[in-house]
């Protein structure tokens, strides 16, 4: 099978019948198409977008496409002579105007359409200005929208096209780190899939500071060698070079269309941004622009031109400044773009077709259909934009679930010998309270942490899809105070991305009897790109990574906390899911797990059956090694069931729990057990010099002591923390150990030590007990409490 093929196979061909030129069905092969994605439910949303009929047919038979932003016509000062439909359509590829024309967003405006909106006037339009034209235009008043870079990817990628060729784009301006103006164009990167090819960002911005941002973001950025060797340098718009090394360099258009093929088969939802220096016969040199830029920006600043007057100023400057050299500069670097784009969606279209030229087999290979194998080196930068940006960073990272949670309350009743009836009836509708609430293990973690942590200190990093429980969420999150900004909302392009929900059925004392779970959207979904750029940006202390993702991803999570830095917490959410941190070996026989001094888990707080899950999971997955041994070995754990007894009970101990935390330390050195009403069993694994082994009021709790001078292991430590209440009017059991989870991990970030913060975590989780919601907004009250136990010594 070909790589059209098998991206074919998965989709619907356009139909013939096309209404007027509104699109009925276009499909680009191996891109969601607009009737794909909006299915019958959107019906209303896909009658909105006008495709032209030569773009429908050319996306539904794989012909080469490249989308062209209007503002370049309606607020552009270039002329209109650019002649840039011709320039695509002569290098085999079919141009697609983008923009809104009287309310309606249209891909593929004509010429007569797009002299109508410069002539009747047009607003500028970027991706928060597209529902308001539109809104506007379904109620009758009618506005012409040139869409940017930003509105015209995100019309782009409604549309399916790949390619988009423009002149310069925006980016992060002098300054930026105090006034915040970044281009909109940077964030669109960040989550719409389309190249860009462009002349870099415009030369007077903060080039260092937008790449940075755009690693941030997960862009790839990449730099057409242009017949030079070597690293070279990120454009400068006008001029060739800039001073700053370009992340990556790209040789050729085939190079190009293989990344963009890549970027899709690898679901990576990020944009990438190809730069094309502008011709070196029409370059301005760099010391020439950095003069009249220096003069042009300077200039600005002291007459007070900011935000939207910023840019217009500058340029007008600027072109004075080069004695008008800019302007013709500009206009053939957009037309020198718009040829590259066109060529680049050509070899795209090959390479959907599986037709390759010897000399596209040199900088690529295709292994097997859907495999790409791309000659391509990449060397990102450090992200910095984090430590320049303290805004983006909070004390703990919490990667997990969010869902819409519905608890059914069993009512109770009595038989017919008039004896109490505790359980629901099955296979018959029973009498309930049920109450509605938004849940999910990472948020509940998330937001207990949130409320007894200092503002903007926690951060969750979830998915949700584009629905009314989506929705509901997103405003109930920012409505509680937690920050939304790493929130992922996945489109109908994508299966499976129903919001999460869970719904839990209760007894009439509130024990659960059983749930049910819809998590698919966490284990079907995978962004790793995204997950450690948001680990980079947020620099947390404690990253706290829950059991709902897929094995990978939950690997991939752990590995970028190490690398950040962060200590890591994981949380089982069920006995099923905490397998999924013990996972099988990967080729070669490497476990995914460190062990201890190395231990790639901190902490973890199951319960008892996610504690056994998990133990199984490491004997089943043979983690129990030599290495392993070689650890356990330190501890002297020899007839250590009295010690077992003592420290906890004998039913605890004929459990098996202690002699299962044990196996299991030398992999999370921190190991919380939750036992519900018997309290909580903390087993750590100390290393040499720890105060508790010289405490006297600890000493009780000294499982095991390394005499052997061993350079990191100095003890074990087994306390079983008993309940600090008895909880008799319990309202509802669901997210108490997530409240528990969260309450502990604020204090540790704050740099407390577990065994002073366990109490602090048990009343916090009394309080959820006594909640109707997952997370008890009496929480703040613990505010005080945790702080002193964080300050005891």
């Amino acid at each position: 099978m070909t790589a059209r093929q098998h991206l074919l196979s998965r989709a619907h061909h356009v139909s013939s019948a096309l209404l007027g030129s509104r699109l009925k069905c276009a499909r680009q092969p191996g891109f969601n198409t607009v009737q794909r994605r909006l299915r019958s439910t959107d019906s209303q949303l896909a009658s909105l977008l006008k495709v032209s009929p030569e773009v429908a047919d050319a996306l539904a038979t794989n012909k080469p496409v490249v989308a062209l932003e209007s503002t370049i016509y309606t607020h552009g000062a270039l002329g209109d002579d650019l002649y840039l439909e011709d320039i695509v359509r002569k290098n085999g590829a079919v141009p697609a105007v983008c923009g809104i024309l009287a309310g309606v967003p249209t891909v593929g405006l004509g010429t007569e359409e797009v002299a109508r909106m410069v002539n009747e006037g047009a607003k500028k339009a970027s991706r928060r200005d597209l529902a308001y034209l539109v809104g506007k235009g379904l109620t009758g008043t009618k506005i012409h929208g040139g869409t940017t870079i930003s509105g015209t990817m995100v019309l782009s990628r409604l549309a399916g096209i790949r390619v988009f060729g423009t002149g310069g784009l925006g980016g992060v301006h002098k300054g930026g780190e105090n006034s915040m103006d970044i281009s909109a164009d940077l964030t669109e990167l960040g989550r719409t899939r389309v190249a860009v090819i462009s002349s870099g960002c415009k030369g007077f911005l903060d080039i260092p500071r937008t790449l940075e941002f755009l690693e941030t973001q997960g862009v790839l950025v990449s730099t057409f060698a242009d017949g030079r060797q070597g690293n070279i340098d990120f454009p400068a718009f006008w001029a060739r070079e800039s001073g700053i090394k370009s992340p990556s360099v790209v040789q050729t258009e085939a190079e190009a269309a293989a990344m963009i093929y890549a970027q899709e088969q690898l679901n990576i939802e990020t944009g990438l941004l190809l730069a094309n220096p502008i011709p070196e016969e029409h370059a301005i040199s760099r010391q020439d622009m950095e003069h009249a830029i220096s003069v042009a920006v300077h200039e600005a600043d002291e007459k007070g031109f900011s935000g939207a007057e910023n840019t217009p100023y500058i340029l007008k400057r600027i072109r004075e400044l080069t004695e008008g050299r800019s302007v013709p500069a500009n206009k053939f670097l957009v037309q020198s773009n718009v040829k590259r784009a066109a060529k680049i969606a050509v070899e795209l279209s090959k390479l959907m077709d599986g037709s390759r030229s010897s000399s596209q087999a040199a900088a690529f290979t295709i292994q097997s259909p859907g495999t790409l194998k791309v000659k391509v080196e990449i060397k990102p930068e450090p992200s910095k934009v984090a430590q320049q940006q303290q805004s983006n960073t909070a004390d703990i990272l919490v990667a997990g679930s969010v869902a819409l949670d519905l608890s059914c309350d069993y009512a109770g009743g009595v038989d017919a010998e008039g004896n109490k009836v505790v359980s629901p009836l099955a296979h018959v509708s029973n009498p309930s309270y049920i109450t509605q609430s938004v849940g999910g293990v990472g948020h509940n973690v998330a937001l207990a942490a949130n409320k007894v942590s200092e503002e903007g200190q926690v951060r969750l990093c979830s998915m949700v899809g584009d629905d009314i429980a989506g929705a509901t969420i997103l405003a109930n999150l920012e409505a509680s105070g937690l920050d939304t900004t790493c929130i992922r909302k996945l489109g109908r392009e994508y299966p499976s991305t129903r919001t999460a929900q869970y719904v839990a059925v209760n007894d009439a004392d509130k024990n659960l009897v059983m749930a049910m779970a819809d998590m698919a959207i966490f284990s079907n979904h995978s962004f790793p790109t995204y997950w450690n750029s948001a680990v980079a940006a947020t620099k947390p202390k404690w990253l706290v990574v829950d059991g709902n993702w897929a094995e990978t991803d939950i690997q991939t999570w752990i590995e970028a906390g190490r690398k950040h830095g962060a200590r890591v917490a994981f949380e089982p959410v069920s006995a099923a899911k905490s397998e999924r941190l013990f996972a099988a070996p990967k080729l070669g026989g490497q476990l995914p797990l460190r062990l201890f001094p190395h231990a790639s888990v901190d902490l973890a707080s199951p319960n008892q059956y996610e504690l056994q899950a998990m133990h199984s999971a490491a004997t089943r997955n043979e983690y129990f090694t030599h290495s392993w041994f070689e650890v356990i070995d330190t501890f002297g754990m020899h007839g250590s069931r009295d010690k077992f007894v003592r420290l906890t009970s004998a039913e605890i101990t004929d459990m098996g729990l202690p002699q299962q935390n044990i196996q299991l330390l030398p992999y999370i050195p921190t190991i919380i057990t939750k036992l519900g009403s018997k309290g909580a069993l903390v087993t750590m694994l100390l290393k040499p010099g720890d105060p508790l082994l010289r405490d006297v009021h600890h000493a009780p709790y000294i499982l095991a002591r390394n005499y052997n001078d061993h350079p990191h292991v100095g003890g074990v430590y087994m306390r079983l923390f008993p309940p600090v209440e008895t909880v008799e009017d319990v309202v509802s059991v669901n997210g108490v150990g997530d409240t528990f989870l969260g309450v502990l991990v604020a204090g540790l970030a704050m740099g407390g030590r577990v065994e002073n913060l366990v109490d602090v975590a048990q009343r916090a989780a009394c309080l959820s007990l006594r909640s109707h919601e997952s997370v008890s907004m009496e929480l703040v009250g613990l505010k005080s409490e945790l702080r002193l136990a964080v300050e005891r010594e």
